[in-house]
């Protein structure tokens, strides 16, 4: 049992070090509201590739509570958040993916809520198409933001489609 209980918090551990490894580049912040002796209410925005998707990358912008409770990372985060992603370069798929697979994931609060950024393919018109969402355990969010990427040609390189990228 206690070999268990040991096995659980090492791979909690190890997941915890994978996730902060794939962790977003910070960009900006910006405060929103000012707070006496803690920290600002504040929008930060941030950068991250997308890993299965070589030449695409999103920022996204987030709000960031402030306060005692922002101070002490014990703040439950707001659902809003807004999303633009972009092709930097020819895109290069890595490997097969399913529509709506997940690309990114940031916990909004202590336990419950999560952020997720998946991916889809819209095969009709050769674009990728990112949905950025929170969720908490028992309810979600019907707050989103989506942005789609046309896949075009690239330096005198072809332009791949992504229907054939998809998992059936």
């Amino acid at each position: 049992m206690l070999r268990r209980a040991a096995l659980v918090v090492f791979t909690a551990m190890f997941a915890f070090a994978a996730h902060a490894a794939e962790e977003p580049d910070l960009i900006f912040k910006k405060s929103t509201v000012w707070k006496f002796l803690t920290p600002d209410h504040k929008l930060a925005t941030y950068g991250i590739d997308d890993p299965l998707v070589e030449g695409v990358a999103c920022h996204f912008t987030v709000p960031e509570k402030g306060g005692i409770s922002g101070m002490f990372g014990v703040a439950e985060e707001l659902s809003t958040v807004s999303l633009a992603c972009r092709q930097i370069g020819p895109v290069v798929f890595k490997e097969k993916f399913e529509q709506g697979a997940e690309m990114y994931r940031q916990s909004r609060s202590l336990f419950f809520k999560k952020m997720q950024v998946v991916r889809g393919c819209d095969a009709k018109r050769n674009v990728l198409v990112y949905l950025v969402y929170t969720d908490k355990v028992i309810e979600g969010s019907p707050e989103n933001s989506t942005s789609t990427v046309p896949i075009m040609p690239w330096g005198g390189s072809d332009a791949p489609k992504c229907a054939d990228w998809l998992e059936e």
